[in-house]
């Protein structure tokens, strides 16, 4: 018998219908995702046996997207309005156009084609995943100038025949790097892309069709050097998929944030906690910032630290002064591990890789006090966890030995490699 949450994802568009849709309550959770046409707006988890009346689901509706109706009605000033009395009050055609008026201009009328962006996609043995992902690239709104596949460490060919699939649809590039790592893989890529802009997708993300359009929109503004966006769960049909998505989720948020040299000065004392700033799944940057900064740390990789190369980056580029911006209108939809053995392998790699990098920025710029950061860390929250765990460890805290043997085991690998990890990147 399942003693964990299953959840139906079902994505409502407010454009079309304010009504509660039909769901199943009995048997599973409910995942509910709103949107305003292309737009993301905000989310609701609904529990196994949690019924809502038509009046409860629209104050949760309105609780849910308030901030992201708030945060667009200004940047584009909008006049205040009433806006939640119009939907308690089923008045769909006055909420329906105020809204329109005050969304518009985020989607340009005229999308182009193409844009001068290459688009990278790194892969290890997974055909499947990278065939669903060409997949949905091939059906963008906006397609990139070149598509570039690395195929990471491959044990056969089988991804390379899945790119030679593409290769009359899509401006496609297929290159085998044989070491082994995400982010070598990730440096291969830039070193074989030949536009001004290189974004990164991971193999098990499906593309919004406005994905690539809306990365393109970010670098409009000349003082952005690279950008993250909104990565929205596929699927929670197993119990590691929901664990993820409830306490490890890749989703940071539905409206737009700018990081830059205020965010990281404000939070040097606590060590600037760069990896809120969105995930290695969904991000792009200008190819001509690697030159003043170096290129993925290649130290932080799976067989090597375990990972967060992709936040290590965001911080040498907020230590060296760009910007970052977190646009939620660049979408993916992120498959996430099914099996819980292998989520544990993950969470372990995270934390692993977490830790290194911690310490490793530190040592950048000690004024960035990532010691105070790791030993409330170990101190505080981690002991919380073992006390509010016991004595199931369930669900929430399954996870919890991965994270604490992982987190020690970065420091181990920190402070064996640390001459080679610290001296390599710093311009």
């Amino acid at each position: 018998m399942q003693n964990f949450p299953l959840y139906h994802i079902a994505h409502i568009d407010l454009s079309r219908t304010l009504k509660l849709p039909a769901l199943d309550t009995d048997h599973q959770g409910n995942y509910i995702v709103f949107w305003w046409q292309n737009v993301a707006l905000g989310h609701l988890f609904l529990e196994t046996g949690e019924n809502l009346s038509p009046a409860d689901y629209l104050e949760r509706v309105i609780k849910s997207i308030e901030p992201t109706i708030c945060f667009y009605a200004k940047e584009t000033g909008s006049p205040e309005s009433k806006w939640q009395l119009w939907l308690r009050n089923q008045q769909f055609e006055t909420w329906s156009d105020w809204i329109e008026r005050s969304f518009s201009g985020l989607t340009s009328a005229a999308i182009p084609p193409t844009v001068p962006v290459s688009v990278i996609v790194c892969t290890h043995n997974r055909p499947r995943q990278l065939q669903q992902c060409l997949e949905n690239l091939k059906l963008l709104s906006t397609l990139p100038e070149e598509i570039i596949v690395v195929d990471n460490a491959p044990s056969d060919e089988a991804s390379l025949k899945v790119v030679r699939q593409y290769q009359d649809l899509l401006q496609i590039v297929y290159v085998k790097e044989s070491r082994k790592g995400l982010d070598i893989a990730r440096n291969t890529g830039i070193k074989n892309a030949s536009t001004p802009v290189v974004a990164f997708v991971d193999d098990d993300v499906a593309t919004h069709p406005l994905w690539l359009y809306q990365v393109w929109e970010s670098f409009k503004d000349p003082l952005v050097a690279a950008m993250t966006g909104l990565v929205i769960a596929s699927e929670l049909k197993t119990e590691a998929q929901c664990i993820f998505e409830k306490h490890w989720s890749f989703n940071r948020g539905y409206t737009d944030k700018l990081y830059d040299q205020g965010f990281f000065n404000d939070t040097l004392r606590k060590g600037p906690p760069v990896w809120r700033i969105g995930a290695g799944a969904n991000m792009a940057f200008r190819r001509e910032v690697f030159e003043q900064t170096g290129c993925f740390h290649e130290l932080l990789d799976a067989g090597a630290a375990g990972c967060s190369g992709d936040s290590e980056m965001w911080y040498r580029l907020l230590m060296h002064g760009y910007k970052i911006h977190y646009n939620p209108r660049a979408i993916v939809f992120h498959e996430h591990r099914k099996e819980t053995e292998a989520l544990k392998r993950q969470i372990f790699y995270y934390m692993r890789g977490h830790t290194a990098a911690a310490l490793i920025q530190q040592h950048y710029y000690q004024k960035a006090d990532y010691s105070r950061y790791l030993a409330k860390l170990f101190l505080k929250t981690y002991t919380r966890s073992i006390i509010k765990g016991f004595p199931g460890y369930s669900f929430k805290y399954s996870t919890l030995w991965a994270q604490i043997s992982g987190a020690l085991a970065g420091l181990a690998y920190y402070y064996k490699n640390r001459k080679k990890s610290t001296g390599e990147l710093v311009k």
